[in-house]
Formats: structure tokens, C-alpha cells, sequence
């Protein structure tokens, strides 16, 4: 699991049965995470929002959390973080 913030939203009018009706958000990962990425793209269920700093699941653990084990997934926010300044840098 890894720790970003949501810079913004994707849309996409086709897609995979499985994907339909959820969000997509662009999240940007912390620079204390060891993660290649900078960026990542991931489903949201939870409800966050641009601007929100959120924990990620990455690979089938994003699926598993989903209750959606058959879809194309590989990153899920899974929450958000009410406090965690002295690690997000605020």
C-alpha cells in the first residue's frame, strides 16, 4: 500500500463491463514511497476527491479490496488520510 495525493480525475466513456460506473482518479505518489511511478491511475470506492491525500492498493490486493476480482485493476484508493502530516510533508 502506498500514500499519494489526488490531482485529478480521468474519464472514459469505453471501457472494460467491469470498470463501468466507477471513477477514475489520477494520483500523484509521495516522494517517501519506494515506488517507480510518480503518477498512477486508480479506481476509487471510497469517495475522494482532487486535492485529498489517500492510501493506494496495488496489485490483486486493489482488486481483492473491490469485491470485483475479475476486473482489469491494478491500483485502488482504498481510503482516505485524515491526519498524517508529519509524514505527507504538511
Amino acid at each position: 500500500m502506498i500514500a499519494g495525493k489526488v490531482t485529478g480525475s480521468i474519464v472514459s466513456t469505453r471501457k472494460c463491463d467491469s470498470l463501468v460506473g466507477n471513477k477514475l482518479l489520477v494520483v500523484e505518489v509521495l516522494n517517501d514511497m519506494n515506488v517507480s511511478q510518480k503518477q498512477i491511475i486508480a479506481i476509487d470506492k471510497v469517495g475522494a476527491g482532487v486535492g485529498e491525500y489517500v492510501l493506494v492498493a496495488l496489485g490483486s490486493a486493489a482488486r481483492v479490496g473491490l469485491s470485483i476480482p475479475e476486473a482489469p485493476v491494478d491500483a485502488a484508493v482504498v481510503g482516505i488520510i485524515d491526519d498524517g502530516s508529519e509524514y505527507i510533508g504538511e
